[in-house]
């Protein structure tokens, strides 16, 4: 009883701001503006400028989570390292943009890449040209790689604390050298991280629209771009809720890709 009376607000909230706009979505992609049902909308979302989009927003947000992972997964360790003797401060330096609002970082950020920003300021005092960084798919991943690593270094180095150290020693009394315990304990073992820290990073990275907008300076439209301008400019709501059902579906298959990995291969003994 009291287990269900503490849910009840939970499934409250869920069925108000989770199931009811899903639902909603699901009646307007299937519908036309006089409410009748159509796959008009449905079939939009096939059309080969809709494709460009959906594989630009693909793409960019899979650099972005590479970079991060390639960025966070060192960083995390560092921060779980027991000889690190600065790790709470630089713990707090890593998790201190989260505290700052989302369009506050990019603004930030705009002020390193822009014509008379930071970066071609020091350029041009070496003497040379100033580059156009703003408007480019660079600056974009830039930007999405600055808001989203944090949310690859806290699952990787939650996993990596809670690693037992007594099986990488046991690894290293039995001869593996360093490379060989990465590769064979610390990786494996880290995994369930790896695959919280993509998931978090992926995810925003593929729906994001205010990035892409500041940074890409409008040049091109990313999905998330592409959703709002239906619903705020173009008010046409069955394409912009087929386009969210759309998106829907793919982050519900790359979360089953994900699940596929077996997290519980890095508790398994192996040969060193």
């Amino acid at each position: 009883m009291k287990r269900s009376f503490f849910s009840g607000p939970y499934a409250l909230w869920m069925v108000l701001f989770t199931i009811c706009p899903m639902i909603f979505v699901l009646y307007y992609a299937f519908t036309n503006d006089g409410g009748a049902i159509s796959f008009q909308s449905i079939l939009e979302c096939l059309e080969p400028t809709t494709i460009r989009v959906f594989l630009r927003s693909i793409k960019l947000a899979f650099i972005c989570t590479v970079f991060c992972l390639i960025l966070g997964y060192p960083a995390a360790q560092i921060l779980a390292s027991k000889d690190f003797s600065k790790y709470k401060l630089l713990f707090v330096l890593f998790i201190l943009p989260m505290w700052m609002n989302f369009l506050l970082r990019t603004y930030a950020t705009m002020s390193l890449l822009e014509r008379r920003g930071i970066i071609n300021t020091i350029l041009e005092s070496f003497g040379m040209e100033p580059l156009t960084l703003i408007g480019t798919e660079g600056a974009v991943v830039f930007g999405m790689v600055y808001n989203y690593l944090p949310f690859m270094i806290l699952p990787i180095h939650t996993a990596l604390k809670k690693m037992d150290t007594r099986v990488i020693e046991a690894a290293q009394d039995l001869g593996a050298n360093p490379l060989r315990v990465f590769t064979r304990v610390i990786f494996p073992l880290s995994i369930p991280g790896v695959i919280s820290g993509i998931t978090m990073v992926f995810m925003p990275a593929v729906t994001t629209f205010a990035i892409s907008r500041l940074l890409g300076s409008g040049n091109f439209m990313l999905l998330g771009d592409m959703i709002e301008k239906q619903f705020l400019e173009m008010h046409d709501w069955s394409f912009g809720s087929a386009l969210s059902m759309f998106m829907m579906v793919i982050i519900v298959l790359s979360i089953g890709l994900l699940n596929r990995i077996d997290p519980s291969k890095g508790e398994r003994s192996g040969n060193w």
